[in-house]
């Protein structure tokens, strides 16, 4: 199995590797000294209803993992985040950045999310490299978290995104969580789409290039602790030896 890639039959496992970190110490938190960006899907598929009109939508089941993982996040990162999908340009072109890495952020992270009513398609390659690009990538150490529900459908190539920031970033990582991922088939704009086997989004390929998780996430747990894992912190030992791993950096 690629180490790079945890998927949904695994992902009940991701709780194990996520320490409580509301237990740090500042030593600790030592694993955190890198800016993150939270890249959020805000397109129209995060709202679609299904057949079971009792389910929930995309959208309300992410805000519930966002209420339930970034609090024990943020005390220790810093994580800004950008949106896409809503806004009142053309579909392609509503990327918005929310607010850099900023030091205690979940209030503003919760209360962004939680007013994102999901609209337009899915720029997520422009995205990401906004993102990256707030995070200053090629002269300072970062992450990306990429949270979608589908491909690219606005003409972006992520592989080769990827590929660009693993050779000019200064020390950049982008985590891929695939959250109920919608695999379109007759996707009219997502020239990389057979480079990924089918039910992956084609995203996974800026996590593959850069050194990244790809998770699965099919329920608010496991989304919730997809964030932990991609966002959190590394332990370091007190004898410093190998650090514990609460997440992955």
């Amino acid at each position: 199995m690629n180490a790079n890639h945890i998927p949904l039959l695994c992902a009940v496992s991701l709780a194990a590797l996520v320490l409580p970190l509301t237990s740090l110490t500042s030593e600790g938190a030592a694993g955190c000294a890198k800016d993150a960006m939270l890249v959020f899907d805000g397109s129209a598929s995060m709202a679609e209803l299904t057949f079971d009109l009792q389910r929930k939508t995309r959208i309300v089941e992410a805000r519930e993992a966002v209420r339930d993982a970034i609090p024990d996040i943020t005390p220790f990162r810093r994580v800004g985040l950008l949106t896409y999908g809503p806004g009142t340009r053309a579909a392609c072109d509503n990327i918005n950045l929310r607010f850099g890495p900023r030091d205690d952020a979940a209030a503003a992270i919760i209360s962004d999310i939680d007013r994102l009513h999901p609209k337009g398609l899915t720029p997520l390659t422009a995205a990401v490299r906004a993102a990256t690009q707030a995070l200053d990538y090629k002269v300072r150490p970062g992450i990306v978290v990429l949270v979608t529900d589908g491909n690219e459908t606005c003409g972006g190539r992520p592989c080769a995104l990827g590929a660009e920031l693993a050779s000019e970033a200064a020390d950049l990582t982008v985590h891929v969580i695939g959250f109920k991922v919608v695999f379109d088939f007759f996707s009219w704009d997502n020239p990389e789409q057979q480079d990924v086997g089918a039910g992956n989004t084609v995203a996974k390929c800026l996590a593959d290039r850069t050194g990244g998780l790809y998770v699965s996430a099919e329920t608010v747990d496991e989304l919730a602790d997809a964030l932990r894992v991609t966002l959190g912190c590394a332990l370091i030992s007190r004898d410093n030896t190998e650090p514990e791993r609460a997440a992955f950096t």
